[in-house]
C-alpha cells in the first residue's frame, strides 16, 4: 500500500489550513459555517462520484501510490480527502474574493467621502 498520494493531499491541506489562519478567511472566521459547506460540498460530490460509479461513467484507476482502501466499490480513501481539498479551496477563495471586494467597496467609499469633504472647492480659491 502507497500512501504517497494520501500525504500530498493531507500536506496540501494542511498548507491550506495555514492559509486559512493566517488571512481568517473560513474556519478561522466562522468554524461551524465552514465545516458545513466543506462537509455539504463532500457529500454532494462523493454523491456524484456514487451515480457515476453506478451509471458506469466513472471507474477507478489503480495506482502504486495509493492506500488501496475503498469505501465504497471503486471508491478509493483519496477520493475523499481531494473532495475535502477541491471543497477547501474553494470556499477559501470564495471567501478571499468577497473580503477583498468588500475591501475595496470600503476603500472606494472612504475615497468618496475625503473627496466630497477633505478637499477645499478651487471654485474660488485664492491664487
Amino acid at each position: 500500500m502507497g500512501f504517497a498520494y494520501l500525504g500530498a493531499l493531507a500536506v496540501s491541506l494542511g498548507g491550506l489550513a495555514l492559509l486559512d489562519r493566517r488571512f481568517r478567511l473560513a474556519f478561522w472566521y466562522d468554524a461551524r459555517r465552514s465545516a458545513w459547506t466543506v462537509a455539504l460540498g463532500v457529500v454532494g460530490f462523493l454523491l456524484w462520484d456514487l451515480a457515476g460509479l453506478a451509471l458506469g461513467i466513472f471507474a477507478r484507476g489503480d495506482s502504486p501510490h495509493m492506500t488501496g482502501v475503498l469505501l465504497a466499490p471503486e471508491l478509493p480513501l483519496e477520493e475523499a480527502f481531494f473532495l475535502t481539498l477541491l471543497c477547501y479551496v474553494g470556499l477559501l477563495l470564495w471567501r478571499w474574493f468577497d473580503v477583498t471586494a468588500a475591501q475595496r467597496a470600503a476603500g472606494r467609499r472612504a475615497l468618496a467621502e475625503t473627496d466630497d469633504v477633505g478637499r477645499p472647492d478651487d471654485a474660488g480659491g485664492a491664487a
